[in-house]
């Protein structure tokens, strides 16, 4: 028994503790090394916009968003924006699921700006709602890190 125990502890003194890291280097403490963060402080919001009216009227095309962008979010970001076509889905203020074609907005601007950039972002949220007879335009905001 005296011999068993002392092959636990030669075997547990002599594992190793070390694990790589992401640029491959070592970490002695079991746990990667931390990984440098690059770029700027930035903040990735995205808006997500369906396109079934509840009302019963036409789905929002994609020449209406493409106006709707134009005069409503450019000139609010005119640094850069991107907009992917999607299908989503979500329950209704009556509890129905609704699935349609939806258009995912993304913008990035600096986190100091936030405050400034919040106000506009809702802008754009109320406008497209009542535009288009949308019940919510979805927002999503997140911190991030920008190197461009």
């Amino acid at each position: 028994m005296a011999v068993a125990g002392a092959a636990v502890a030669v075997l547990a003194v002599g594992a190793p503790t070390s694990r790589a890291t992401l640029d491959g280097g070592w970490s002695g403490s079991g746990t990667p090394a931390a990984v440098v963060a690059r770029g700027e402080a930035y903040i990735e919001t995205r808006l997500f916009f369906g396109t079934q009216r509840p009302d019963g009227g036409p789905d929002v095309t994609d020449a209406q968003f493409t106006a709707f962008i134009d005069r409503s979010v450019t000139p609010a970001f005119p640094e850069g924006l991107t907009v992917q076509q999607g299908r989503g889905q979500w329950r209704d203020s009556d509890g129905v699921i609704e699935r349609e074609r939806s258009y995912e907005l993304i913008l990035l601007y600096p986190a100091a700006e936030a405050r400034a950039r919040g106000g506009r972002i809702e802008r754009i949220r109320d406008a497209y709602a009542r535009m288009f007879a949308q019940e919510s335009v979805a927002r999503l905001d997140e911190p991030t890190r920008i190197d461009f």
